[in-house]
């Protein structure tokens, strides 16, 4: 903390470090096509694992390193509970992943790219976070009450904490422990692919005839 207050970064400056990081994201997701959302929709509706695939691995990478931060004592979590919005809100987000076509990052990168789809998403973006915000005081959602206060306001719609740390306490086991677990998990569905990949190229391998050579 006392590195980063140390550090006097004017408003220029900011604007300019900005700038650069998110023109350089922008450059690498726009060149690699890389999306959250298209890893799991072309896996789900379309048997493509283009993008699947590095996004285990990076899931794999950093369940690794902050699991095992969280085992030798580090870091400053914030516990928030997951519950039954939870799975409506990523229910929503998918069915909105699925009509964007594209997670809010790529939707940028789409729209700049002139893609007009993209441009209606980000309009209805904004226009979905203004209006929410003014609902926001009055809805209270549970996770606003436990930002707030830390007691959950609807107790029967959470399932509990379910983070590293937290089941570390609780079990007196290592985080990276269970770490190991979830890499192993991602594992065996990363081979899945490669397998079922594989298996692809020998069906379509046999499906080309042999063309003999006349003599």
């Amino acid at each position: 903390m006392e590195l980063y207050h140390s550090v006097d970064v004017t408003l220029w400056g900011s604007i300019v470090i900005t700038f650069f990081f998110g023109s350089l994201i922008g450059f690498l997701f726009q060149r690699s096509r890389f999306c959250n959302a298209s890893a799991l929709r072309d896996a789900i509706l379309f048997k493509s694992f283009r993008n699947t695939k590095p996004l285990l691995v990076g899931m794999m990478i950093t369940t690794f390193i902050f699991t095992a931060w969280v085992s030798v004592g580090q870091g400053n979590m914030i516990n928030l509970k997951a519950g039954l919005y939870t799975v409506v809100g990523l229910f929503l987000f998918g069915i909105g992943m699925i009509l964007a076509g594209a997670c809010t990052v790529t939707t940028w990168v789409k729209a700049g790219e002139g893609n007009i789809g993209a441009w209606w998403a980000l309009l209805f973006t904004f226009i979905g976070m203004f209006l929410y915000s003014f609902i926001w005081n009055d809805l209270r959602w549970p996770m606003e009450e436990i930002l707030l206060t830390n007691s959950p306001r609807w107790e029967v719609f959470h399932f509990g904490y379910g983070n590293a740390q937290t089941i570390q306490e609780q079990t007196g086991i290592p985080a990276i422990f269970f770490g190991l677990l979830q890499i192993g998990a991602l594992g065996l569905i990363y081979k899945k692919i490669l397998d079922h990949e594989k298996k692809v190229r020998k069906h379509k391998e046999k499906a080309i005839p042999e063309i003999g050579i006349g003599c």
